[in-house]
């Protein structure tokens, strides 16, 4: 990890050895081992909680966003037939063909009736956005 070889580690040890003594030397390494371990784990902690706060985060991000496209799929829904506008039906004229012999029982030909256009619906205000901390809104 720092690229320290054995080497300068057996030159830490003697350097320890010499300056603590050889009875301070084995308290002194059991407690520099029990500080490490103290440091190991409180960052393996931090790190780990750390992680679990982003993931909740993605999972909360996630979560908003699949909200927004339920209400934005609603809303479409909604507004779907409203954007529709009727186009006014004409009634199709077909070409008579005079026939070669006059029939006596035969009625006259009556063009259908036009229909007048259907009105369009009065347009709708789009409801506020919703608040994501509040319960859904009933439709």
């Amino acid at each position: 990890m720092f690229g320290i070889s054995f080497t300068e580690l057996l030159l830490v040890g003697l350097v320890a050895l010499l300056v603590l003594g050889p009875e301070r030397l084995p308290g002194a390494a059991r407690t520099a081992g029990l500080w490490i371990g103290r440091l190991k784990r409180s960052f393996n902690a931090i790190k780990q909680e750390v992680e679990r706060e982003i993931g909740a985060d993605d999972i909360r991000r996630q979560l908003h966003n699949e909200h927004i496209l339920s209400l934005e799929q609603e809303a479409r829904k909604i507004l779907a037939p409203t954007q529709q506008e009727p186009t006014p039906v004409e009634p199709a004229v077909e070409p008579v063909i005079a026939p070669q012999a006059p029939v006596a029982d035969t009625p006259p030909l009556a063009t259908p009736p036009a229909k007048a256009p259907e009105p369009a619906p009065a347009p709708t205000t789009p409801a506020a956005p919703h608040d994501p901390t509040l319960p859904p809104r009933a439709p």
